[in-house]
């Protein structure tokens, strides 16, 4: 299946396919110097695959994780690049969950101003959210994402063969950002989640949400109104990532941060669904340092900070809170 995000000069295809990334070289322009990043978790042969089919090759691997996603690591994938002579005709693949994602794409906006990028996302969660959209950057200062750069991939590859490694955590993880992306857009996808077991129908959902994802993109590239939509769960999801040193994963802190904006009477349905996905409903964090990192969201504006609710499901609404009302909500799924 072939999902095309329009974006006029910047358009590309996102193939969905079992299988795909071992005809990388068939999908991707590889005739040429190759950065391919990946990260010490991701099976090394998949980033191999991927170098033995370029014209040349340097593989950066870099450690796992939100912690090493920062400049340091962007400085040691720019000083491979010169050290190899990249020029603006290279390219960058990355080849890894949402942290190679969002590194690399930031690496390849940033070199000579900009080189071509390339997405293979290797987990549940960075193929249903960060492989569309073009949305790139690190973590700095203890607040996330907070560098970065809108740098559309050329192309993106999924290959659900690749999630067969993967445990069923972390299918859980990237699910809740595909239930996110329904409960505001998609009632029948809400549906499937309720009356199916989720776990059986990955490679749909997944389909679906980029689905999802790209008609917004298409709408709003660089976040000024609807897409900010797809931040629903991360306002207060973020606040409290930051808080559990790593204990939870991103989709699990995103679980979370749907719960509070979810209308009272639809709440109990979420949170069953979100049971049937093995995912928390509450947490053990300190709610005044959640809170806290809840104010250096990007979504904050003056005085306010943008949040998303769900009053019906398969729809949204755009509120600005305060951060006493965020606090008040997160109370919810807080335990004391």
């Amino acid at each position: 299946m072939v999902v095309h995000v329009n974006l006029g000069a910047d358009s590309y295809d996102v193939v969905i396919e079992q299988g795909v990334l071992a005809r990388a070289d068939k999908e991707l322009n590889l005739n040429r110097k190759v950065l391919v990043v990946t990260d010490k978790g991701v099976p090394p042969e998949y980033a191999k695959s991927v170098a033995d089919k370029c014209k040349f090759a340097v593989i950066g691997t870099i450690e796992g994780g939100e912690d090493h996603k920062n400049l340091a690591t962007v400085q040691d994938m720019l000083q491979l690049m010169l050290d190899n002579s990249f020029t603006r005709g290279d390219c960058v693949v990355a080849v890894g969950g949402g942290v190679v994602g969002d590194l690399a794409g930031f690496v390849a906006s940033a070199y000579m101003r900009g080189v071509d990028f390339y997405n293979i996302p290797t987990t549940v969660l960075s193929q249903v959210d960060s492989s569309v959209g073009g949305k790139t950057g690190v973590n700095f200062g203890g607040v996330k994402n907070i560098v970065g750069a809108f740098h559309q991939p050329k192309k993106v590859l999924i290959d659900v063969d690749v999630l067969k490694t993967l445990p069923k955590r972390q299918i859980a993880n990237g699910l809740s950002e595909a239930l996110k992306m329904a409960m505001t857009f998609d009632k029948e996808t809400v549906d499937l989640f309720r009356n199916e077991d989720p776990f059986e129908k990955v490679e749909l959902l997944i389909q679906k949400s980029v689905e999802i994802k790209a008609r917004v993109v298409e709408q709003d590239e660089k976040e000024a109104g609807l897409r900010r939509v797809l931040n629903f769960g991360h306002t207060l999801g973020h606040g409290i990532e930051l808080n559990t040193d790593g204990k939870l994963y991103h989709g699990e802190c995103v679980a979370l941060g749907m719960i509070p904006m979810t209308a009272p009477e639809l709440r109990d349905d979420l949170i069953s669904i979100l049971k049937k996905l093995e995912l928390p409903t509450s947490v053990k964090v300190d709610l005044g340092k959640a809170t806290a990192a809840v104010s250096h969201d990007k979504k904050a504006g003056a005085g306010a900070i943008h949040a998303i609710v769900v009053n019906e499901i398969g729809a949204f609404e755009q509120k600005d809170m305060t951060l006493d009302e965020l606090s008040e909500r997160l109370k919810m799924v807080v335990e004391g």
